[in-house]
Parts: C-alpha cells; sequence; structure tokens
C-alpha cells in the first residue's frame, strides 16, 4: 500500500529499528542513517515495563528479550568502607517480578536490529547535513553519501538529536537540564557482584557499580551534580577529565579504581541528565519519536518504553492516514502528549533520589531503608506512580 513512501529515519540505535519494523510492517520504504560506524556497544540497563512489554509481544521477540534480563535482585548503599547502610529489592524499586524486563541497552539494539536488518537498508558512518523541503519531498543532504529525496525525514537520534538541530534549532531551548552528569563504562566484575549494583554517595555525588552479562563483567556508574558544564561531545579525553575533577576529593569505597578504569574503558558514556521539552514534534515533512522528541532522561527508567511505544504509534498514525504525515503527526502527538507528561514526572522525581544533596539526607534514606515499615510505604507509593505512568496509553490496534 504504502510501498513509494519513502521514509529515512536517523539513528540506529533502539528508537529507528524499533519504528523502522512498523514502517516496514506496514509497507513503507525505509532507510535508516547512523553516524556511528556500526552498532554502539555499551550503554546501561534499561527498563521496559507496562505497555512497551505489548510491543515486544506484537513484534515477535519478547521471549527473545526477556532471556536477555539482566535478573538484577537488588541496590545495596555502603559507607566509604563498604559496609551495607540500606538495600532496596528490585520489587521496590517497582519492577514486577516476571513483568518488567531490565536488559542491558547494546543487547536491546542488537534485537531490534537483527529484526529489521534483511528488511531495512542502513547507512553505516554517515549523518544529515542539510534537509530542504520542496512541493515533492524533503531533499536531504549528507556527509558521506549522495544527496536523496524521500517524503518524510524521521529523527529517530536520541537526546542530542541532529534532525532536531537541523529543523527546529538549538536543542538548548528544549533542554531541561537536571542539574547532573553521569558516567558509564565497562569494567571487570573485580568485586564477584551477583546481579547485584551497590552505590555509595556522598554529598552531591554517587559512586555505582553493577554486574553484567550474568556477572561475567560488571558497570561503573558515576554521577554527580554541577552547574551547566562546557565540553566538546566528541572529546572523550576533556570528558574524562571532568568526571575526574569531579571526584577528586573523593575517594571513599572503590572511587579510586572505578576512576583509574574509567580512563582505559574502550566504551566510555558521558553526558548531562536532562529531559527534552518541545511544544511539537514535527514540522512539515519532518518528525522526532523518542529521546530526540520527548527525552524523560537515563534516570526515569522510562526512556525506552516510551521509545517503543512511540514508534508504535507514529507509525501507526502514518498506516491510518495512508502516510498524509501532516494529518498522522497530529494525531501521534495527540496519542502521545499525556504519556510522555506522565512519564517524564518520573524522570524528575528520580534524578531527586540519585544524588542526594546532604549528608543529612544520605542518613536519612539509609534510615528509612533499614526500617522495613518505612521502606514498605515510600516503595509502594513510587511503585504506583510508576506503573500508573507505564501504562498511561491505551493503544490503538492499527
Amino acid at each position: 500500500m504504502n510501498q513509494s513512501i519513502r521514509v529515512l529515519i536517523s539513528g540506529a540505535s533502539i528508537t529507528g529499528p524499533a519504528l523502522a519494523y512498523w514502517l516496514h510492517h506496514y509497507g513503507f520504504d525505509v532507510t535508516v542513517i547512523e553516524r556511528a560506524p556500526a552498532l554502539r556497544s555499551g550503554g546501561y540497563g534499561v527498563d521496559i515495563r507496562g505497555t512497551a512489554i505489548t510491543m515486544l509481544r506484537r513484534m515477535g521477540i519478547l521471549d527473545q528479550v526477556r532471556a536477555a534480563d539482566t535478573q538484577m535482585t537488588g541496590v545495596y548503599f555502603v559507607n566509604s568502607k563498604g559496609k551495607i547502610e540500606g538495600k532496596i529489592s528490585e520489587a521496590s524499586l517497582a519492577n514486577q517480578q516476571g513483568l518488567d524486563i531490565e536488559i542491558m541497552r547494546d543487547d536491546l539494539s542488537s534485537i531490534l536490529y537483527d529484526l529489521t536488518k534483511d528488511n531495512i537498508k542502513y547507512i553505516w558512518g554517515d549523518s544529515i547535513t542539510a534537509i530542504h523541503e520542496t512541493e515533492a519531498g524533503a531533499e536531504v543532504q549528507f556527509i558521506h553519501s549522495n544527496p536523496q529525496t524521500f517524503d518524510l525525514v524521521i529523527g529517530a537520534d536520541g537526546l542530542h538529536s541532529n534532525v532536531r538541530s537541523l529543523t527546529f534549532g538549538d536543542e538548548e531551548q528544549f533542554k531541561r537540564t537536571l542539574g547532573c552528569y553521569i558516567s558509564i563504562f565497562t569494567m571487570e566484575n573485580y568485586l564477584k557482584l551477583d546481579h547485584r549494583q551497590l552505590f555509595y554517595s556522598t554529598p552531591g555525588k554517587t559512586v555505582g557499580m553493577y554486574s553484567s552479562r550474568d556477572n561475567t563483567e560488571a558497570k561503573g556508574m558515576l554521577i554527580f551534580q554541577s552547574e551547566a558544564l562546557k565540553y566538546d561531545r566528541y572529546d572523550e579525553e576533556s570528558q574524562k577529565k571532568l568526571v575526574e575533577n569531579a571526584f577528586e576529593d573523593q575517594m571513599g569505597w572503590e572511587t579510586s579504581h572505578i576512576l583509574k578504569t574509567m580512563k582505559e574503558a574502550p566504551d566510555f558514556y558521558f553526558d548531562e541528565i536532562c529531559q527534552i521539552h518541545m511544544p511539537t514534534w514535527a514540522k512539515g515533512r519532518i518528525a522526532l519519536v523518542g529521546d530526540a522528541a520527548y527525552c524523560p532522561s537515563p534516570l526515569s527508567g522510562q526512556g525506552t518504553s516510551l521509545a517503543l511505544v512511540g514508534a508504535y504509534v507514529l507509525a501507526g498514525e502514518l498506516k491510518a492516514t495512508n502516510g498524509d504525515y501532516s494529518r498522522a503527526f497530529v494525531s501521534y502527538e495527540q496519542e502521545m502528549r499525556k504519556f510522555v507528561e506522565k512519564n517524564q514526572k518520573i524522570g524528575l522525581m528520580a534524578a531527586g533520589s540519585m544524588v542526594e544533596k546532604s549528608n543529612f539526607k544520605i542518613f536519612l534514606r539509609n534510615l528509612i531503608l533499614r526500617v522495613p515499615f518505612l521502606m514498605v510505604m515510600q516503595f509502594k507509593l513510587i511503585s504506583k506512580m510508576v506503573v500508573k505512568a507505564a501504562n498511561g496509553i491505551e493503544l490503538k490496534d492499527y
């Protein structure tokens, strides 16, 4: 039906391949372009819950994704000597046993790529430099490839979306900072963590380590509060220096070893913890989906779920309107807006709890985690909010 409608998707992480799957399923002609030379490795564990589980089932990959679950058993807060001061079970983290899934970002990315690679054209190591709309379509220019005309261009290219910058302008106007920066990287599981996460907090800073890939390796994590920092997003060395500087006065627990490992990490990741808020996610023949449009922040645990559901809704509305993009983009926003807002609220809440501002707050948190009655009460409340947000959309059957 839509064989002649050509769609270019920017971004091949999670949102892009998920959208490509549904568009191809509905008969669109899809190309995905990705700046990286191959699938990106590394990254953190991502949560899939609520309505997004339905998406995986409909795509036929639920069992495969479930098989790659990280099987985390809990989060432990330690003091500077490594003594456990408080514990949160996975169930308390709003992860409903047997329902919700936590999977490493690159594992999910691989599953989605494998699902689509035979039917979708992927262009690696290239990026869009300009998009010019005409009556006939969107003329797209690239760093390396020859210019091409597409009917639609979709930015599924994450928090620092290139398509968003080219179409809507500088990201600063849409970015709401949550006042923190985060770094994550792979390291040896030298503490022999068994499906566990350990966190050590001081005011404004959190050092963490958790096992991954069935305990065969671990992830180091460093989060710190800061005023806005100026740095080059493509210069890893300067980013590592920023993290080092932030933690130079804090050497409790395993901090110095984790910092040392960070310097040699092959999959070092660093970014500001922020959200994207936009009045509209589409302009002409161009639309945004996932983090590019409505990033709820990595701490929300809801970014992947929003991406999977957003991809389904956007593709479905394009199918329902026979590719009439102006109608489709309007209904996509109407379907998604409230769902997005509910999940972004979770992100705001989570940022506050990941990095405590004072020693007193750290003491209070650890105290609550040691009093079962208080802990159960607090986490029942949080779980209820998260479950409600994660299920906060009625999916149409396109």
